[in-house]
């Protein structure tokens, strides 16, 4: 299992670029995505951690999300997704 990526705290409009240069780079076979410190997951990057799983599902990787805070949680829901959800490639 590869490093966790620990996310930023605000992961909105200016954060989406940072996030998608982040997983696009990354190879490993396994993404882990630590949200430990995250308060705030807007649309977008939602948006970019779906297509990055997506993609790394055609690419017979994984990505999975931890530290999920309740928080966070609340948030995916109203955006009617959840970790696991977001980390299968689709809506």
């Amino acid at each position: 299992m590869s490093e966790p990526i620990v996310l930023d705290t605000k992961l909105d409009l200016a954060a989406a670029s940072g996030l998608t240069t982040t997983l696009r780079d990354c190879k490993d076979k396994e993404i882990v995505l630590d949200l430990t410190e995250v308060k705030h997951f807007g649309a977008l990057c939602m948006q970019v951690v779906i297509s990055a799983a997506a993609t790394a599902q055609s690419e017979n990787r994984k990505i999975s999300i931890t530290n999920v805070s309740d928080r966070v949680l609340d948030q995916m829901r109203v955006m009617g997704m959840t970790p696991e959800s977001m980390t299968r490639g689709r809506p």
